[in-house]
Parts: structure tokens; C-alpha cells; sequence
């Protein structure tokens, strides 16, 4: 898959810009703050529905106006496909599909696909656990776009019954008890909160069963080799349910506060990360049943907090070097090659995907260059030279190893430049 014409309107700084685009290389060159992340943030968007930069979607039109449009042109395999999205600012978000009939936004995931690499992906490493847990749940709607549903289900679920737990802890406190009503609303909004909680778990476990090698190798590329790279996901269904709060596995907590339900090391002490059970050899039925008990057996605690302490909202995935954990522990430059790791070997996993015709993603490294040295630069350049189309920002061309040439495109005030 390659991007051969990419259009925004009123998207980010942009009233209006076109780039043409070809298979191979394409670096954007052009100095800090001129628009570079701009261009690719809305390629990624197109993939997702979603920035790699902001949670929400108004900061994504051009100060002053109502409505951003995203147009590509895409070519899978022999076939092209013209893309749309129209990110409105008061209604519902459209897409359009070869010019089509306006349809849900929903609608297109699965059409684009990228693997985008940025300076914001060190949170996958050293950032709360919701990073890394959004991190599985937005390659999820890559790789199978049924997934968004998913996602969206689990999280409409989630946040009806904490609107009721918080409803029965004010009732609690204001009268000498919970309401029958309540407590039968609640095993009803259990129901629901156990098929999908059950129905996400899976889904993420079948996924890093999927990434985990693919982890490893790039890793092991990118480095020496003198350490592996492993993945572990913690359920809270096979351990003690966490205490720490936390309102939403899709949110960053905006106060600056861990939201880090397991804990951070401290005192210098490696501390023992069990593997744990493997919750993929269950049934969907029999995970739903677990989580129905531990909902049950949680339901004090639930009501005196006024949250949902058990479900994946709260899980965690533990990136491990060796027998120590990357967060708290892995140097800069360590840490830097675990989050190319996870991304290279998201590429690899959509690569694999024998579904889609035409299905290799469009690989995006956003001011990757800047921030390794000249080692590890040679060696991702070797690593993703290969791919069917690389984009590339850049403030200098200097930061650009030979390995990766290609064309250029200048980025300047408000536009582009292509050279000759």
C-alpha cells in the first residue's frame, strides 16, 4: 500500500496543501514548527481516527473554523481508493469512500494503514500503563477494524457503570444504604461489563501473542544484542485488584500523577515480575465468567470508591529487558529502541495480515533521526529501507542516513516545495 495524493483543508496550520507522493522514500524536510507533523499526523489519522499528538479532535482544525478535510488518494495492490474525512467541530465527524455517500467515520478503518513512529512514543516505555494499553487497542483497529467496536462498547459499558457507582456511593453517604434498584441496575450493567471486558482482553492477548517475537528480533537489531526484549500482560483477573484510581484506560491522568495501579519501583530493588497466568487459553466464556465473580467479589470496594476496579482499563503491559522492567530502569537510548521495537514489529504484524490485498502499512518516522546516534540510525535505515513507502520529517537532511535516500519535499510557511 502507498499514499500517492494526500489534500487538507483547514487541517492544522494549513488553509490548503497538496503533496503527490511516490513508492520508496519521501523525506520532509523543513525547519521546526513550519508543519512537518502536521503532514503525517493526518495520514495517521486516516488509519485510527485518531492523533498520535492530541486526545481530541478540536486542536486539529485550523484556528478559527468549523470543519478540517483529509482527502487521499490510496493504491493497494492494483486497485485505488480515494479516502475522506471530515472532522467537524459542533456534529459528528463523516467520511466518504471513492466519493460516495457520506458514511460514519467508522466506516473507512481497515482502508488506510500506517505505522507512524514519533517523539511521543517514549511514553510507551517510560509513560503510564493507558499508553501502552492504547497502544494494543489503536493497532487493533488497524489490523481488524471490527475492533473499534470493541473498544467502543467496552468503554461505553465502563463509563455507564461508573456514572452508577458513583450514584449509589453519593446515596450511600447521603441515606443509610444502597437502593435495591441500584444494586439490581448494577448486576444488570455487570452482565454487560464481564462479555466485554472478556471480549478486549482476548482480543489484546491474541495481539501480543502476534507482536512478541516480532518485538524481540527488531530489537535485537537495533542493538548489540546483549538483552532480550519481552512483554508480559497483567490482568488484574489474576491478581489483587489494584487500589490506585483510575477513571478511564483511554485517558492520560491530567494532573500529572501516576496512574500506575501496580506500582513503580523503588529503593534500587529489582523487583520479581511473575509470568503470570496465560489468560489466552481461556474461553470468552469462561473470562467472562471470572470477571462476573471478580465484579461480584469487588463490589464493596466498587461502592465505597464509586469506580470500576476490575477490568482492562486497569491492566498493564510489562516491557521487560531481561529479567528487568524497561520503565524506571532502561537508559534513554534503551528506551528509544524498545519503542522502535513495538512500532517495527506493529509493521510487521500488519505486513503478515494476509486478509488485505495490497497490505503492507505506510511506515512513518516523524523526527525520528534527530534523536539517535549514528549507529542505530544506519541500522533502523537498513531495517525499514525496504518498505513500500517510507515517510520521513526532518528539521535538517543531514539527520537523514544515505541508506534511506529517496525524494525530498521542502516544507515551508504554510506549504510545500517539491524538488527537482
Amino acid at each position: 500500500m502507498y499514499l500517492e495524493h494526500l489534500s487538507l483543508t483547514d487541517f492544522r496550520s494549513y488553509a490548503q496543501v497538496d503533496l503527490t507522493l511516490t513508492p520508496g522514500v519521501t523525506v520532509l524536510v523543513g525547519s521546526n514548527g513550519l508543519g512537518k507533523t502536521n503532514l503525517v499526523e493526518a495520514i495517521g489519522y486516516l488509519a485510527t481516527l485518531s492523533s498520535h499528538r492530541v486526545s481530541q479532535d478540536g486542536p486539529l482544525l485550523r484556528f478559527g473554523t468549523e470543519v478540517a478535510l483529509i482527502r487521499a488518494q490510496l493504491v493497494r495492490g492494483e486497485q485505488k481508493v480515494m479516502v475522506e474525512v471530515e472532522i467537524n467541530a459542533t456534529r459528528a465527524n463523516r467520511a466518504r469512500i471513492n466519493r460516495a455517500n457520506p458514511v460514519r467515520a467508522r466506516d473507512i478503518l481497515g482502508l488506510c494503514r500506517t505505522v507512524l513512529f514519533a517523539p511521543e512514543d517514549l511514553a510507551l516505555v517510560k509513560g503510564d500503563p493507558g499508553n501502552r494499553r492504547r497502544f494494543l487497542d489503536d493497532l487493533l483497529v488497524v489490523l481488524m477494524p471490527k475492533h473499534a467496536g470493541t473498544r467502543s462498547d467496552y468503554d461505553r459499558v465502563l463509563k455507564q457503570r461508573n456514572a452508577l457507582l458513583k450514584s449509589a456511593r453519593s446515596q450511600h453517604f447521603s441515606r443509610s444504604g444502597v437502593s435495591e434498584s441500584h444494586l439490581a441496575t448494577l448486576d444488570v450493567w455487570d452482565q454487560h461489563m464481564a462479555m466485554a471486558a472478556a471480549q478486549l482482553l482476548l482480543a489484546r492477548l491474541d495481539l501480543l501473542n502476534r507482536l512478541r517475537p516480532h518485538m524481540a528480533e527488531a530489537y535485537a537489531q537495533l542493538t548489540d544484542g546483549s538483552k532480550i526484549l519481552r512483554a508480559l500482560y497483567r490482568s488484574n483477573l489474576d491478581q489483587e485488584v489494584p487500589t490506585e484510581p483510575q477513571e478511564s484506560g483511554y485517558q492520560d491522568m491530567s494532573d500529572g500523577v501516576s496512574s500506575d495501579p501496580f506500582g513503580e519501583p523503588s529503593g534500587g530493588v529489582l523487583p520479581e515480575i511473575p509470568d503470570g497466568e496465560d489468560l489466552s487459553l481461556c474461553t470468552l466464556e469462561e473470562l467472562a465468567e471470572r470477571y462476573r465473580a471478580e465484579l461480584v467479589a469487588s463490589r464493596t470496594r466498587e461502592l465505597e470508591r464509586g469506580m470500576s476496579l476490575v477490568g482492562p482499563h486497569r491492566d498493564e503491559l510489562d516491557l521487560l529487558l531481561g529479567n528487568a522492567p524497561a520503565r524506571g530502569y532502561a537508559s534513554h537510548g534503551e528506551s528509544w529502541s524498545i519503542a522502535l521495537a513495538l512500532r517495527l514489529a506493529s509493521f510487521h504484524v500488519l505486513d503478515e495480515d494476509k486478509h488485505v490485498a495490497g497490505n503492507q502499512p505506510i511506515l512513518i518516522l516523524d523526527d525520528v533521526f534527530a534523536e539517535l546516534d549514528a549507529q542505530r540510525r544506519r541500522k533502523l535505515a537498513l531495517m525499514v529501507g525496504a518498505a513500500e513507502q517510507v515517510l520521513v520529517t526532518a528539521a535538517v537532511g543531514e539527520d537523514i542516513p544515505e541508506e534511506l535516500s529517496g525524494s525530498t519535499i521542502q516544507v515551508i510557511p504554510g506549504g510545500v516545495i517539491f524538488d527537482e
